[in-house]
């Protein structure tokens, strides 16, 4: 047997544990730089806001039912999610993080539990816990239990936020209840085709031939079908290293002198670099790109990126932001008013399997010098040791108006409760 488990809405419910007072009240998180809505919690999304949208087309909407609107706080979901995951890794030794929010369990050798009493007892103590509520879908494959855990969120007071499809009739009546877009896996492009076919539900396509499925979705869809009919084949995948890791930002003004961009550039690459050795890998290739603000009709546009291939394997700072900036010397022109660059490291693989180059390598001195760095940054604060071509001035301060306090995660902005 596999469970979902996903948090409702949650980075609305992350704002809400630490403010009770907005527990029946709309709450909107937007995206980097208080932009487009990301989150909306379900008093929201009864207004008709929707996802995706810009914040600032919706003012008035938001005036007149007193949305609460939050800029992202990411270092509090990251935090509060990793207490959830934490809590349900507690009830399986089979855990696949799906996202910050979501996460399955296998159940294998659960013969003698009581499925249903073990899912709900979940939902009471992550929300006892944590204070945020989750949803519980429990069925014998990953896509059933992802069916039953949007029946869990759907009806909660009739499931106790939990569902489980153990009968061929929950299967069936479950499959036919969900709307052949809505399945897991299954994207727009292919939903529309099924459409048009006359495939309407989950439980339809689960009766096209596999000859048919196979040949118009891949092997893919083919296992999501067999997963649907009750067949396991969607098995739990553990946490594996990322296979790319970015660095991108919008400029908060126009750039247009080549070292205010290299100082950018610099600063990605070398944020690219603390991701790689907090997993414990290395790079040989990164890409830099550089584009114009595409919304400025008025200003010429420009948009170009450069591959390099590293001579040697490395997580260097130093290093990625040396070739980094031979990448941006490679791409950028003077004359174009930029708005955002990236950076992006790619062929990564562990730094047990480095292979080592006869004439030219990382200096071995740079070990030791990103331990320490690493070390002081994490003991006290981001960003507290910079390399010298980083402004020192400068915190990559993006536009947040309405950024709740870190609670969990700074100790300046720890609740304070009065007895």
């Amino acid at each position: 047997m596999f469970a979902l488990i996903d948090c409702n809405n949650f980075y609305a419910s992350c704002e809400r544990v630490f403010r009770p007072d907005l527990q029946h009240s709309p709450i909107i998180v937007l995206s980097n730089n208080d932009g487009c809505i990301i989150a909306r919690s379900n008093e929201a999304k009864a207004l008709g806001l929707p996802m995706g949208a810009p914040c600032y087309q919706y003012q008035e909407l938001l005036q007149k039912h007193n949305v609460s609107i939050f800029s992202p706080n990411f270092a509090l979901y990251g935090d509060m999610s990793h207490r959830v995951m934490t809590l349900l890794s507690e009830y399986s030794p089979d855990i696949e993080i799906y996202s910050i929010d979501e996460a399955f369990l296998k159940f294998d050798g659960f013969d003698l539990f009581h499925l249903q009493t073990y899912g709900e007892h979940i939902v009471k103590k992550v929300k006892k816990h944590t204070g945020i509520p989750i949803s519980v879908g429990i069925a014998p494959t990953k896509a059933l239990a992802k069916i039953a855990n949007r029946i869990a969120k759907k009806f909660p007071q009739q499931t106790n936020s939990c569902y489980y499809i153990n009968t061929e009739e929950q299967r069936i009546k479950a499959l036919k209840w969900t709307r052949i877009e809505d399945v897991w896996g299954i994207g727009r492009q292919h939903s529309k085709k099924l459409q048009n076919i006359g495939i309407q539900n989950a439980y339809n396509f689960t009766l096209l031939e596999d000859a048919w499925v196979k040949k118009h979705m891949s092997i893919i869809g083919l296992r999501l079908k067999h997963d649907l009919q009750g067949i396991p084949t969607l098995d739990i995948e553990h946490i594996q290293a990322k296979k790319n890791i970015a660095t991108t930002r919008s400029f908060e003004t126009n750039y247009t002198s080549f070292d205010q961009i290299k100082e950018r550039v610099a600063t990605f690459a070398i944020s690219c670099s603390e991701k790689l050795r907090k997993q414990k890998s290395n790079c040989s290739t990164l890409l830099v790109f550089i584009h114009t603000n595409g919304h400025r009709k008025d200003l010429p546009q420009y948009s170009k990126n450069c591959v390099i291939q590293l001579p040697y394997a490395t997580n260097s700072a130093i290093d990625i932001a040396k070739f980094a900036i031979v990448a941006l010397q490679k791409i950028y022109k003077p004359g174009y008013a930029y708005k955002k660059a990236g950076v992006i490291v790619m062929d990564i693989l562990p730094e047990h399997t480095k292979q080592y180059t006869l004439f030219e390598d990382s200096n071995p001195k740079h070990i030791a010098i990103m331990q320490a760095m690493d070390t002081i940054n994490n003991t006290y604060g981001q960003h507290t040791l910079k390399l010298g071509i980083q402004d020192q001035k400068k915190m990559w301060k993006m536009k947040q108006e309405k950024l709740s306090p870190k609670y969990t995660t700074n100790i300046h902005d720890i609740i304070t409760i009065h007895c």
